[in-house]
């Protein structure tokens, strides 16, 4: 009997790929970019594939990336530490207003998002950052800001961007804000953020380091987004403390939002309430040293969470559909690690030529959030199926619990 849930797939050179995809579309172009990651000379073992695959830049999001003496920086990617933060509170959802949208507006008013004055309904920001940062803007930075002075003597443009100015802010695109209910009518308050703008910088800076040694060193890849940088190097040193740097700012970006939207929420909702009654702050976007087969090794996952055994993480769905707080079981093969959402099966630009603003307001009915022309892209069926998903790698993470969102606020 096959009891293994994930497919092995070798390339032409003899490289592995295992693949939890069972019963979850993955296309063609993304099958070609992960043979193209997975034959680059320093993988360790194979390239670990989540169900939520699907094709990005240089390699693919939803890939387990284990490498010997190098890293791709654009297998990072430019929203370094991207992730996921939820908190479980001792709200239930008969204390929810039954009017929803005084408490959307008060979160948007809390949380600086989206990126133009168009978007965000409201003035007083820039860009979807601060005009004047509240203390607990003030108190996480200084917590940051020693580190950063140090990364910015190394790289000195880093300094013009808008760091300070964006921590304990959302962003644009996929990253939300949520309200959500538990299968028992709890309340839990959901969020997805990364290191913003300086993340960006940091990303797009090595990048190009990692190519212009490539062309230095007339190393012929792929695809010029496999560009790596080899460990003992001083572009590999500098990378290595400044991405370290930037997963830091995005644990603690979230950490500043989450505090911001409680505040909110209690403005609203006049009942006392406790938070963090269970809590995960989790990256799904980066890269750290880990020990897996008995060697020391980095592990970049793009698109991918870690579920070492009894560990907490959060997979969400797309808009109008099911999130999950998972349990990881420490699967060896996959490198303990799980995928980090549903997964896009068309473009964003794809979405907008196929649905419309009513298509979107039919698959969010319930859901107290926008439902204009400007998030049709965001549209649940962009994305794969969750439950499709979450049962293949069903041998990854068991589900702790299952969530559905009432209020999402959208950057």
């Amino acid at each position: 009997m096959d009891n293994v849930n994930y497919d092995v797939i070798a390339t032409e050179d003899g490289s592995l790929i295992k693949m939890w995809t069972r019963g979850v579309p993955v296309e063609e172009s993304a099958k070609q970019q992960l043979g193209n990651t997975a034959r680059m000379p320093f993988i360790y073992k194979h390239i670990a594939v989540m169900p939520d695959v699907h094709l990005g830049k240089g390699s693919t999001i939803g890939s387990v990336i284990p490498t010997l003496g190098a890293i791709i920086p654009a297998a990072v990617g430019v929203d370094i530490g991207c992730g996921m933060m939820a908190a479980k509170t001792t709200l239930t959802a008969s204390d929810l207003p039954d009017n929803l949208g005084p408490l959307r507006s008060a979160i948007e008013k809390a949380v600086p998002h989206g990126m133009s004055p168009k978007t965000r309904g409201y003035r007083g920001r820039d860009e979807g950052s601060w005009h004047t940062p509240p203390s607990a803007v003030d108190l996480a930075w200084a917590t940051l800001k020693d580190e950063f002075d140090v990364i910015c003597e190394k790289t000195p443009k880093l300094k013009n961007t808008n760091n300070y100015r964006h921590l304990g802010t959302l962003g644009s695109g996929n990253h939300f804000i949520e309200v959500c209910l538990d299968e028992s009518n709890g309340v839990w308050f959901m969020l997805h953020s990364g290191s913003r703008g300086v993340g960006n910088a940091i990303g797009s800076h090595f990048i190009e380091l990692a190519k212009q040694d490539m062309r230095t060193h007339f190393i012929n890849l792929p695809d010029q987004d496999l560009a790596y940088l080899n460990e003992g190097t001083s572009h590999y040193d500098n990378y290595v403390e400044a991405v370290s740097w930037a997963q830091r700012f995005a644990r603690t970006n979230r950490d500043v939002m989450m505090h911001n939207l409680i505040a909110a929420v209690r403005t609203v909702i006049t009942k006392p309430f406790e938070t963090h009654v269970e809590a995960i702050n989790c990256h799904h976007n980066y890269v750290q040293r880990e020990r897996h087969f008995g060697e020391d090794v980095l592990i970049t996952r793009k698109g991918a969470v870690s579920a070492r055994p009894g560990e907490l993480g959060i997979i969400p769905g797309s808009m109008g559909a099911k999130s999950y707080i998972v349990r990881g079981k420490g699967n060896a093969d996959s490198f303990h690690s799980c995928s980090h959402g549903a997964g896009r099966v068309m473009s964003r630009n794809e979405a907008k030529r196929r649905f419309t603003a009513a298509d979107h307001a039919l698959a969010t009915a319930g859901v107290e959030c926008r439902k204009d022309d400007n998030v049709v892209d965001e549209i649940p069926m962009a994305y794969k199926d969750i439950d499709a998903v979450m049962h293949a790698q069903r041998d990854l993470v068991e589900v702790v619990h299952t969530l559905k969102q009432v209020v999402c606020v959208k950057g």
